[in-house]
Protein backbone atom coordinates (compact mmCIF):
# COMPACT_ATOMS: atom_id res chain seq x y z
CA UNK A 1 0.00 0.00 0.00
CA UNK A 2 1.27 3.83 -0.84
CA UNK A 3 0.78 5.59 2.07
CA UNK A 4 -0.54 9.33 2.27
CA UNK A 5 2.13 10.08 4.40
CA UNK A 6 5.34 8.63 5.43
CA UNK A 7 7.88 10.31 8.41
CA UNK A 8 11.14 11.31 7.61
CA UNK A 9 13.12 11.37 10.57
CA UNK A 10 17.47 10.82 10.57
CA UNK A 11 20.28 10.58 12.58
CA UNK A 12 20.19 14.31 13.69
CA UNK A 13 16.76 13.51 15.38
CA UNK A 14 17.72 10.48 16.43
CA UNK A 15 21.51 11.88 17.86
CA UNK A 16 19.84 14.98 19.63
CA UNK A 17 17.31 12.82 21.20
CA UNK A 18 20.02 10.62 23.15
CA UNK A 19 21.78 14.15 23.75
CA UNK A 20 18.29 15.21 25.75
CA UNK A 21 18.28 12.04 27.59
CA UNK A 22 21.66 12.13 28.73
CA UNK A 23 20.89 16.02 29.98
CA UNK A 24 18.36 14.88 32.24
CA UNK A 25 16.34 17.51 30.57
CA UNK A 26 13.34 15.23 29.20
CA UNK A 27 10.19 17.51 30.22
CA UNK A 28 9.73 20.97 29.45
CA UNK A 29 12.74 22.49 30.62
CA UNK A 30 16.31 22.19 28.34
CA UNK A 31 18.07 23.75 25.43
CA UNK A 32 16.81 21.96 23.23
CA UNK A 33 13.15 24.34 23.68
CA UNK A 34 15.30 27.47 23.37
CA UNK A 35 17.14 26.31 20.15
CA UNK A 36 13.85 25.03 18.68
CA UNK A 37 11.71 28.78 19.41
CA UNK A 38 14.36 30.64 18.43
CA UNK A 39 15.06 28.79 14.95
CA UNK A 40 11.36 28.69 14.20
CA UNK A 41 11.07 32.24 14.54
CA UNK A 42 14.18 33.26 12.48
CA UNK A 43 12.77 30.89 9.76
CA UNK A 44 9.12 32.75 9.75
CA UNK A 45 10.91 36.12 10.21
CA UNK A 46 8.96 36.60 13.30
CA UNK A 47 10.85 38.26 17.11
CA UNK A 48 9.10 35.28 18.95
CA UNK A 49 8.35 31.71 18.93
CA UNK A 50 6.72 29.36 21.49
CA UNK A 51 6.40 25.53 21.87
CA UNK A 52 3.37 23.93 22.80
CA UNK A 53 2.09 20.86 23.29
CA UNK A 54 0.00 20.52 20.05
CA UNK A 55 -1.64 23.03 16.96
CA UNK A 56 -4.39 23.56 18.68
CA UNK A 57 -2.74 24.70 22.10
CA UNK A 58 -1.40 27.68 20.36
CA UNK A 59 -4.49 28.55 18.33
CA UNK A 60 -5.87 28.38 21.82
CA UNK A 61 -3.37 30.68 23.61
CA UNK A 62 -3.15 32.79 20.79
CA UNK A 63 -7.05 33.70 21.44
CA UNK A 64 -6.68 33.33 25.52
CA UNK A 65 -3.69 35.80 24.87
CA UNK A 66 -5.89 38.58 23.47
CA UNK A 67 -8.67 37.99 25.74
CA UNK A 68 -10.87 36.98 23.57
CA UNK A 69 -13.73 34.97 25.65
CA UNK A 70 -17.41 34.20 26.51
CA UNK A 71 -19.92 36.72 24.30
CA UNK A 72 -16.88 37.02 21.73
CA UNK A 73 -17.31 36.15 18.04
CA UNK A 74 -14.67 34.97 16.03
CA UNK A 75 -14.83 34.57 12.28
CA UNK A 76 -13.33 31.39 10.93
CA UNK A 77 -13.35 29.32 7.89
CA UNK A 78 -16.61 26.98 7.08
CA UNK A 79 -14.36 24.67 5.07
CA UNK A 80 -11.35 23.22 7.96
CA UNK A 81 -9.82 20.97 10.15
CA UNK A 82 -11.91 20.96 13.39
CA UNK A 83 -9.37 22.10 15.86
CA UNK A 84 -9.46 26.02 14.66
CA UNK A 85 -13.51 26.34 15.20
CA UNK A 86 -12.84 24.16 18.52
CA UNK A 87 -10.15 26.52 19.96
CA UNK A 88 -12.63 29.26 19.56
CA UNK A 89 -15.34 27.18 21.47
CA UNK A 90 -12.82 26.43 24.33
CA UNK A 91 -12.47 30.20 25.16
CA UNK A 92 -16.59 30.59 25.01
CA UNK A 93 -16.68 32.77 21.90
CA UNK A 94 -18.94 31.68 18.89
CA UNK A 95 -17.06 30.99 15.87
CA UNK A 96 -18.24 32.95 12.94
CA UNK A 97 -18.04 30.13 9.57
CA UNK A 98 -17.51 31.56 6.07
CA UNK A 99 -17.88 29.40 2.99
CA UNK A 100 -14.89 28.78 0.69
CA UNK A 101 -12.99 30.04 -2.49
CA UNK A 102 -13.93 27.27 -4.60
CA UNK A 103 -10.16 27.78 -6.48
CA UNK A 104 -7.69 28.07 -2.90
CA UNK A 105 -10.03 26.17 -1.17
CA UNK A 106 -9.44 29.07 1.48
CA UNK A 107 -11.40 30.86 3.32
CA UNK A 108 -14.10 33.23 0.86
CA UNK A 109 -12.28 36.75 2.22
CA UNK A 110 -15.15 38.82 -0.11
CA UNK A 111 -17.78 37.09 2.32
CA UNK A 112 -16.31 38.20 5.54
CA UNK A 113 -17.00 41.96 5.94
CA UNK A 114 -21.06 41.17 6.15
CA UNK A 115 -20.52 38.96 8.95
CA UNK A 116 -18.37 40.99 11.15
CA UNK A 117 -20.54 42.75 14.24
CA UNK A 118 -19.88 44.65 17.36
CA UNK A 119 -19.21 41.28 19.36
CA UNK A 120 -16.06 40.69 16.75
CA UNK A 121 -12.99 40.42 17.82
CA UNK A 122 -10.93 38.39 15.53
CA UNK A 123 -10.01 36.75 12.79
CA UNK A 124 -8.66 33.28 12.16
CA UNK A 125 -7.58 32.71 8.58
CA UNK A 126 -6.77 28.99 7.56
CA UNK A 127 -4.24 28.39 5.10
CA UNK A 128 -5.81 25.24 3.54
CA UNK A 129 -3.62 22.59 2.56
CA UNK A 130 -0.49 24.87 2.25
CA UNK A 131 -2.06 27.90 -0.17
CA UNK A 132 -2.06 31.09 1.93
CA UNK A 133 -5.08 33.17 2.41
CA UNK A 134 -5.13 36.40 0.77
CA UNK A 135 -3.43 38.60 3.69
CA UNK A 136 -3.63 41.69 2.43
CA UNK A 137 -7.37 41.90 1.95
CA UNK A 138 -8.06 40.28 5.80
CA UNK A 139 -5.55 42.91 7.21
CA UNK A 140 -7.31 45.70 5.75
CA UNK A 141 -10.58 44.34 7.15
CA UNK A 142 -8.86 44.05 10.15
CA UNK A 143 -7.72 47.64 10.26
CA UNK A 144 -11.11 48.76 9.66
CA UNK A 145 -12.93 47.20 12.26
CA UNK A 146 -9.67 47.01 15.02
CA UNK A 147 -9.88 43.52 14.79
CA UNK A 148 -6.88 40.93 15.58
CA UNK A 149 -5.17 38.17 12.75
CA UNK A 150 -4.43 35.05 13.82
CA UNK A 151 -2.79 32.91 11.30
CA UNK A 152 -3.53 29.04 11.48
CA UNK A 153 -0.82 28.18 9.27
CA UNK A 154 -1.04 24.62 10.67
CA UNK A 155 -0.68 23.26 7.23
CA UNK A 156 1.57 25.51 5.55
CA UNK A 157 4.97 25.52 7.15
CA UNK A 158 7.19 27.00 4.52
CA UNK A 159 4.47 28.89 2.34
CA UNK A 160 4.69 32.47 1.21
CA UNK A 161 2.71 35.10 0.79
CA UNK A 162 4.61 38.51 -1.48
CA UNK A 163 7.52 36.96 -0.26
CA UNK A 164 6.89 36.47 3.46
CA UNK A 165 6.05 33.37 5.24
CA UNK A 166 3.08 31.91 6.67
CA UNK A 167 2.43 32.87 10.30
CA UNK A 168 4.40 35.99 10.24
CA UNK A 169 1.60 38.03 8.13
CA UNK A 170 -0.76 38.47 11.13
CA UNK A 171 -0.48 39.55 14.82
CA UNK A 172 -0.09 35.77 15.40
CA UNK A 173 0.96 32.37 13.69
CA UNK A 174 0.44 28.94 14.88
CA UNK A 175 1.65 25.89 13.55
CA UNK A 176 1.50 22.03 14.22
CA UNK A 177 4.17 19.78 13.83
CA UNK A 178 1.70 16.58 14.05
CA UNK A 179 3.52 13.41 12.23
CA UNK A 180 2.56 14.44 8.97
CA UNK A 181 3.30 18.19 8.67
CA UNK A 182 6.21 19.64 6.99
CA UNK A 183 8.14 19.05 9.76
CA UNK A 184 7.78 16.62 13.19
CA UNK A 185 7.72 16.27 16.19
CA UNK A 186 5.27 13.40 17.15
CA UNK A 187 2.85 15.71 18.26
CA UNK A 188 3.43 19.70 19.14
CA UNK A 189 3.08 22.93 18.20
CA UNK A 190 4.50 26.72 17.67
CA UNK A 191 2.68 29.83 18.05
CA UNK A 192 4.80 33.01 16.67
CA UNK A 193 4.10 37.00 17.18
CA UNK A 194 5.82 40.13 16.68
CA UNK A 195 4.71 41.25 19.43
CA UNK A 196 6.74 41.41 23.01
CA UNK A 197 3.40 41.74 25.34
CA UNK A 198 1.77 38.51 23.61
CA UNK A 199 4.95 36.29 23.76
CA UNK A 200 5.16 37.14 27.16
CA UNK A 201 1.26 36.35 27.98
CA UNK A 202 1.57 33.11 25.96
CA UNK A 203 4.49 31.81 27.94
CA UNK A 204 3.75 32.18 30.93
CA UNK A 205 -0.28 31.00 30.10
CA UNK A 206 1.37 27.64 28.42
CA UNK A 207 2.99 26.89 32.07
CA UNK A 208 0.32 27.04 34.29
CA UNK A 209 0.66 30.85 34.70
CA UNK A 210 3.05 30.00 37.42
CA UNK A 211 3.78 33.26 39.69
CA UNK A 212 6.96 35.25 38.67
CA UNK A 213 8.20 36.13 42.38
CA UNK A 214 5.96 33.41 44.24
CA UNK A 215 6.25 30.40 42.07
CA UNK A 216 3.43 28.56 43.23
CA UNK A 217 1.30 31.29 43.30
CA UNK A 218 -1.03 31.89 40.58
CA UNK A 219 -3.25 34.94 39.24
CA UNK A 220 -5.30 33.33 36.77
CA UNK A 221 -6.06 30.10 34.81
CA UNK A 222 -2.89 28.78 32.99
CA UNK A 223 -2.69 25.64 30.96
CA UNK A 224 -0.26 22.83 30.81
CA UNK A 225 0.43 23.16 27.05
CA UNK A 226 4.06 22.96 26.97
CA UNK A 227 6.32 20.86 24.52
CA UNK A 228 8.99 18.45 25.64
CA UNK A 229 12.80 18.69 25.16
CA UNK A 230 12.82 15.50 23.38
CA UNK A 231 9.89 16.61 21.12
CA UNK A 232 12.50 20.11 20.87
CA UNK A 233 14.89 17.79 20.20
CA UNK A 234 13.77 15.89 17.24
CA UNK A 235 12.37 19.45 16.30
CA UNK A 236 16.04 20.72 15.99
CA UNK A 237 16.93 17.99 13.51
CA UNK A 238 14.16 18.28 11.61
CA UNK A 239 14.62 22.26 10.75
CA UNK A 240 17.89 21.65 9.43
CA UNK A 241 15.73 19.93 6.90
CA UNK A 242 12.89 21.90 6.38
CA UNK A 243 14.22 23.48 2.82
CA UNK A 244 14.90 20.50 1.55
CA UNK A 245 11.86 19.38 2.73
CA UNK A 246 9.91 22.09 1.17
CA UNK A 247 11.48 21.66 -2.23
CA UNK A 248 10.84 18.11 -2.36
CA UNK A 249 7.00 18.84 -1.89
CA UNK A 250 6.69 21.50 -4.22
CA UNK A 251 8.97 19.26 -7.05
CA UNK A 252 6.39 16.62 -5.90
CA UNK A 253 3.39 18.47 -6.41
CA UNK A 254 4.66 20.23 -10.26
CA UNK A 255 5.18 16.64 -11.23
CA UNK A 256 1.64 15.40 -10.05
CA UNK A 257 0.25 18.64 -11.90
CA UNK A 258 1.78 17.50 -15.04
CA UNK A 259 1.07 14.13 -15.54
CA UNK A 260 -2.65 14.52 -14.17
CA UNK A 261 -3.36 18.03 -16.38
CA UNK A 262 -4.69 15.67 -19.22
CA UNK A 263 -7.49 13.68 -17.49
CA UNK A 264 -10.94 15.35 -17.50
CA UNK A 265 -12.33 15.58 -14.44
CA UNK A 266 -9.24 15.85 -12.59
CA UNK A 267 -8.99 19.45 -10.76
CA UNK A 268 -5.71 19.69 -9.56
CA UNK A 269 -4.48 22.66 -6.99
CA UNK A 270 -3.58 26.03 -8.12
CA UNK A 271 -0.98 28.45 -7.16
CA UNK A 272 -1.79 32.15 -6.95
CA UNK A 273 0.82 34.08 -9.14
CA UNK A 274 1.70 35.95 -5.60
CA UNK A 275 2.04 32.87 -3.28
CA UNK A 276 4.11 30.00 -3.12
CA UNK A 277 2.24 26.95 -1.98
CA UNK A 278 3.96 24.20 0.41
CA UNK A 279 1.42 21.30 -0.42
CA UNK A 280 1.12 20.49 2.59
CA UNK A 281 -0.94 17.41 0.67
CA UNK A 282 -1.25 16.97 -2.74
CA UNK A 283 -4.93 17.87 -3.21
CA UNK A 284 -7.50 16.70 -6.32
CA UNK A 285 -10.87 17.74 -6.84
CA UNK A 286 -12.88 14.96 -8.61
CA UNK A 287 -15.50 16.85 -11.10
CA UNK A 288 -18.02 15.58 -13.19
CA UNK A 289 -16.16 14.91 -16.15
CA UNK A 290 -14.27 12.54 -14.57
CA UNK A 291 -17.41 9.86 -15.40
CA UNK A 292 -17.41 8.65 -11.43
CA UNK A 293 -17.87 10.16 -7.84
CA UNK A 294 -14.85 10.79 -5.55
CA UNK A 295 -15.99 7.94 -3.29
CA UNK A 296 -16.32 5.87 -6.21
CA UNK A 297 -12.43 6.79 -7.18
CA UNK A 298 -11.07 6.34 -3.89
CA UNK A 299 -12.59 2.94 -3.63
CA UNK A 300 -10.37 1.76 -6.70
CA UNK A 301 -7.65 2.97 -5.93
CA UNK A 302 -6.88 1.71 -2.62
CA UNK A 303 -7.34 -1.57 -4.64
CA UNK A 304 -4.58 -0.66 -6.51
CA UNK A 305 -2.54 -0.43 -3.22
CA UNK A 306 -2.78 3.74 -3.43
CA UNK A 307 -4.17 5.33 0.13
CA UNK A 308 -5.98 8.36 -0.09
CA UNK A 309 -7.99 10.63 2.39
CA UNK A 310 -11.10 12.84 1.82
CA UNK A 311 -10.94 16.37 2.42
CA UNK A 312 -12.05 17.68 5.44
CA UNK A 313 -15.81 17.86 6.52
CA UNK A 314 -17.05 21.41 6.74
CA UNK A 315 -17.65 22.75 10.04
CA UNK A 316 -21.06 23.94 9.12
CA UNK A 317 -21.68 20.31 8.83
CA UNK A 318 -20.74 19.24 12.49
CA UNK A 319 -22.95 17.57 14.73
CA UNK A 320 -21.18 19.38 17.40
CA UNK A 321 -21.79 23.01 16.10
CA UNK A 322 -25.49 21.71 15.54
CA UNK A 323 -26.65 24.62 17.66
CA UNK A 324 -24.91 27.21 15.94
CA UNK A 325 -26.56 26.30 12.20
CA UNK A 326 -28.91 28.26 10.58
CA UNK A 327 -31.06 28.48 6.76
CA UNK A 328 -27.19 29.70 5.73
CA UNK A 329 -26.12 27.73 3.21
CA UNK A 330 -22.09 26.67 2.30
CA UNK A 331 -22.28 25.49 -1.25
CA UNK A 332 -18.67 25.86 -1.98
CA UNK A 333 -17.90 23.77 1.35
CA UNK A 334 -20.30 21.51 0.60
CA UNK A 335 -18.75 20.57 -2.70
CA UNK A 336 -15.34 20.53 -1.27
CA UNK A 337 -15.84 18.08 0.85
CA UNK A 338 -18.06 16.01 -1.63
CA UNK A 339 -15.03 15.85 -4.27
CA UNK A 340 -11.82 16.25 -2.71
CA UNK A 341 -9.31 13.98 -2.10
CA UNK A 342 -5.26 13.69 -0.67
CA UNK A 343 -3.44 11.74 -2.95
CA UNK A 344 0.05 10.19 -1.78
CA UNK A 345 2.45 13.01 -0.40
CA UNK A 346 4.99 11.57 1.75
CA UNK A 347 8.78 13.04 1.35
CA UNK A 348 9.78 9.64 0.64
CA UNK A 349 7.81 9.59 -2.56
CA UNK A 350 9.75 9.20 -5.81
CA UNK A 351 8.95 10.05 -9.52
CA UNK A 352 8.14 6.52 -10.37
CA UNK A 353 5.60 6.44 -7.89
CA UNK A 354 3.86 9.30 -8.72
CA UNK A 355 3.69 8.35 -12.70
CA UNK A 356 2.46 5.62 -11.34
CA UNK A 357 -0.45 6.46 -9.28
CA UNK A 358 -1.21 9.06 -11.81
CA UNK A 359 -1.28 6.18 -14.73
CA UNK A 360 -3.75 4.27 -12.37
CA UNK A 361 -6.20 7.31 -12.33
CA UNK A 362 -5.96 7.52 -16.13
CA UNK A 363 -6.72 3.75 -16.35
CA UNK A 364 -9.10 3.87 -14.17
CA UNK A 365 -10.97 6.89 -16.18
CA UNK A 366 -10.20 5.12 -19.62
CA UNK A 367 -12.32 2.06 -18.16
CA UNK A 368 -15.28 3.69 -17.04
CA UNK A 369 -15.54 5.77 -20.97
CA UNK A 370 -15.14 2.32 -22.63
Amino acid sequence: MIPVFTLNIGEKELQNICIAVESGWVSSRGEFIKIFEKEFAKYCGTKYAVTTMNGTAALHLALVSLGIGKGDEVIVPNFTMISSALAIHYTGATPVFIDADENTCNINVSKIEDKITDKTKAIMPVHIYGHPCDMDDINKLAKKYNLKVIEDAAEAHGAEYKGKKAGSLGDIGCFSFYANKLITTGEGGMLVTNNKEIYDRVRSLRDLAFGEEQRFLHQEVGFNYRMTNMQAAIGCGQMESIDDFLKIKISNANYYNKELKEIKGIITPIEKKYVKNSYWMYVIKVGEEFGMSKDDLKKKLYEKGIDTRDFFVSMSEQPFFKHLQSDEKFPVSKKLSETGLYLPSGLNLDYKTIKYICNVIKTIKDEKTK
